[in-house]
């Protein structure tokens, strides 16, 4: 793994020499810098690249931060705050064999045998955050698949599950994956990953092209990206 040092940042990059004539540096999604470059490229000149092209790889760095979950630990006790399309609700646990889940009032109760058994009230949690998903994702996505008609675009498929680094996702055969922890955020959130995926259909990476899709669909997206990283930071 080779480094530089920009201001305070340290950049680590994983270097690739191949048979070709410019150099090129990709920033992925994980985060991981790569950089490919001619055979005959010094590893002095390759630094300096590198340091040059810094500004653009911390910020992409930062664009793809966005899109990584940071849920703070949660104990699923009574009185601890959980959050639901962008309202918070008071966790009560209900001594209760129906293993019933309740939003009412300000309150998301759960019914369960066990208040003790915090596996399980989480599971029983996690699996009535799955359901609406499913619903409300499912409701909000169609009026934007839609409006992606008219590029002759279509997601193959709509799934919802957990993913542990990413919001959401999109495939080369056009199966648009969205992370459930989205459910917690406020609806122009989640639509803004759905147009973000959608987008993608188009434009595999994050080209100009893309940027400029993306503002022309949803002119606010900026307001809603930044509201979910500091929403669910």
């Amino acid at each position: 793994m080779e480094k530089v040092q920009f201001g305070s940042k340290e950049i680590l990059f994983k270097l690739e020499y191949s048979n070709r004539k410019t150099l090129c540096i990709t920033v992925n999604p994980d985060l991981s810098v790569l950089v490919k470059a001619p055979l005959d490229a010094s590893p002095e000149k390759i630094r300096e690249k590198v340091k040059k092209r810094a500004p653009w790889i911390l910020k992409q760095q930062s664009f793809f931060l966005s899109f990584e979950p940071r849920t703070p630990p949660r104990r699923y006790v009574s009185g601890e705050t959980h959050l639901y399309l962008g309202r918070q609700y008071r966790l009560k646990v209900v001594v209760d064999r129906s293993k019933q889940v309740k939003l009412k009032g300000g309150f998301l109760a759960i019914h369960t045998p066990d208040k003790n058994h915090r596996q399980a009230i989480k599971a029983q949690l996690y699996a009535w955050y799955l359901e609406h998903a499913r619903q409300k994702f499912t409701q909000y996505a169609q009026p934007w698949i839609e409006v992606f008609k008219k590029y002759h675009v279509e997601p193959e498929r709509l799934e919802i599950k957990h993913l542990r680094k990413r919001w959401g996702s999109c495939s080369p055969n056009g199966k648009i994956v969205l992370n459930v922890e989205l459910i917690k955020a406020p609806k122009g959130c989640i639509e803004y990953v759905l147009v973000h995926e959608l987008c993608h259909l188009m434009y595999p990476n994050h080209s100009k092209a893309f940027f400029e899709l993306q503002a022309r669909v949803m002119p606010d997206w900026e307001r809603w990206k930044e509201r979910l990283e500091k929403f669910l930071a």
